[in-house]
């Protein structure tokens, strides 16, 4: 997940700040402090971030593209000059030309946005760009929110205290929830000086940046790694009361399966994983969006050349072509497989299903499967001609059932001019007659659609009149009955408009 790291360099930040009867600083030095500490983390833990830094006054600037390089951003910080005055929607517009320009509308990115809470003066400031939200045109939209997945941080270089003596803090709260509300707004607890910044900067750490590790389980094998991106915790709709659920850090492999048999699933999210002891070696290797660890760790990543499973698994995954099942935690699986993005490199991915004991319909339980071995007979064959997926349900699906669906114009009208067609037909055709008429009859009720019962009565009620001399009276009688159980089943009378009830031929009898 990039992170867009958006500087603001106004005059407001070059406000002195005393600290102890020492020497003055600015709160801009105070931010700088603050980013220095961040950029020195993510170097050490988070150094597959794409990292991009930003500054804005009245207008913005792309300091440094996105990169892994954190010496380019800190030496980038070093150098700051001051402007002039805040105008925070430009710089928003800027944060989304880049975003997009880089990864597209489809990457999620995390935007860190230093001030210390000067709103600006005047047109261009935030106060005026959310004041005069509701009277744009389409050609002048506020940037919020962005067209991308965004989780906002605000860290502010101010105390609480200073904020809330005006509206600053109720317009970056407004801000936020443009945002989408995926954030957090950070202020100093207590006085402005060194320590208290890093105070703040140190909680962003803990709430965005704090590296997950976990312990990767298969048998009596195991290996710590870390996963990258941290993976996000999952809010489950269909529970009454939701909970989100979080990975769990001790991940065990419960299976092996081939690769066609899994397919391409659908998956909630996608992470690399990587064995503790390779990750600190790994090297910086381009700005795309796709991160790549060396096939062969060399004899320094492999931490004194002591034995790791995190790296036999990569490469026995990608030797069989085979993917791995792992726990995530209750009812809830995943998947590890060889992503290779060249001829030389490749990634060891997990993927996470959605949480359910069943993710994947075609393979059925997760925890029904089990070992070849064990099987009566090879369910794939002697020669591996055969498969035993998709597993069939023991349920008949619905999709599966012959229902009325009508989802173009065209649809209806087809149904409506195959009962007049056997209509014209009568007395002959009258089992097919109410046959369609009755499935015609289930769907409008189903639907709602009362108006259509009427219509189709009115029509059966035109075809009456327009019958020749020389057709059968039955067909009069049939067209007419049916016509008036139409009409009392639009009425919405439960006695009529029951869905189970179906309209019988009238009984009449001509032998004499």
């Amino acid at each position: 997940m990039p992170t867009v790291v958006l500087m603001d360099v106004s005059l407001s930040m070059t406000r002195p700040v005393s600290l102890d009867g020492s020497e003055e600083f600015q709160r801009k030095n105070l931010a700088v402090h603050g980013l220095n500490m961040l950029f020195e983390h993510m170097a050490s833990n988070y150094r597959l971030e794409f990292t991009a830094l930003m500054a804005f006054s009245s207008l913005w600037e792309l300091l440094v593209p996105f990169t892994r390089d954190y010496n380019a951003l800190q030496d980038a910080l070093s150098n700051l000059e001051d402007y002039d005055k805040t105008c925070l929607e430009l710089a928003l517009q800027g944060v989304s030309s880049v975003v997009q320009q880089e990864w597209g509308s489809a990457c999620p990115c995390q935007v860190v946005l230093v001030t210390d809470g000067s709103l600006g003066i005047g047109k261009g400031s935030l106060r005026h760009s959310l004041q005069t939200l509701k009277l744009r045109g389409d050609d002048k939209k506020f940037p919020l929110p962005f067209p991308f997945p965004t989780k906002m941080f605000i860290m502010c270089i101010a105390n609480a205290e200073e904020l809330q003596m005006t509206d600053t803090m109720d317009n970056l709260e407004e801000l936020l929830r443009l945002s989408g509300g995926d954030g957090q707004i950070f202020t100093v607890d207590g006085l402005l000086c060194m320590k208290s910044v890093q105070a703040m900067f140190g909680m962003l750490i803990d709430r965005a940046y704090s590296p997950f590790h976990a312990v990767l389980h298969c048998g009596n094998l195991s290996s710590d790694v870390q996963v990258f991106p941290r993976p996000e915790p999952v809010v489950v709709d269909e529970e009454v009361e939701p909970i989100p659920r979080a990975v769990s850090t001790d991940l065990e492999i419960v299976g092996f399966i081939e690769i066609a048999d899994i397919s391409s699933p659908p998956v909630i999210s996608r992470h690399l994983v990587l064995p503790i002891a390779v990750n600190k070696e790994v090297d910086e290797v381009g700005t795309g969006a796709t991160d790549e660890l060396e096939e062969e760790p060399s004899a320094s990543q492999m931490a004194g050349k002591s034995p790791n499973f995190c790296v036999l698994l990569h490469g026995s995954l990608k030797v069989e072509g085979m993917v791995a099942l792992v726990q995530l935690g209750p009812d809830w699986f995943g998947m590890l497989y060889s992503q290779a993005d060249s001829k030389k490199k490749s990634n060891l991915m997990m993927s996470l299903f959605e949480p359910s004991p069943d993710p994947l319909p075609w393979l059925g339980k997760i925890s029904h499967l089990g070992p070849v071995s064990e099987a009566a007979e090879n369910p794939y064959g002697e020669d591996d001609s055969k498969s035993p997926f998709p597993v069939q349900p023991q349920v008949k699906r619905s999709y599966a059932q012959n229902v009325t669906v009508w989802i173009k114009a065209s649809g209806l009208q087809t149904d409506v001019q195959k009962i007049l067609r056997n209509a014209r037909k009568l007395p002959d055709k009258t089992q097919t007659f109410y046959k369609e008429l009755n499935r015609l009859r289930k769907a409008a009720l189903a639907f709602g659609f009362w108006e259509l019962l009427k219509g189709v009565a009115e029509l059966l009620e035109r075809e009456c009149t327009l019958l020749p001399d020389s057709t059968h009276p039955d067909a009069a009688f049939q067209l007419s009955h049916a016509a008036h159980q139409l009409k009392l089943a639009s009425s919405g009378d439960s006695q009529y408009a029951a869905f189970d009830h179906n309209i019988v031929p009238m009984h009449t009898d001509f032998s004499s």
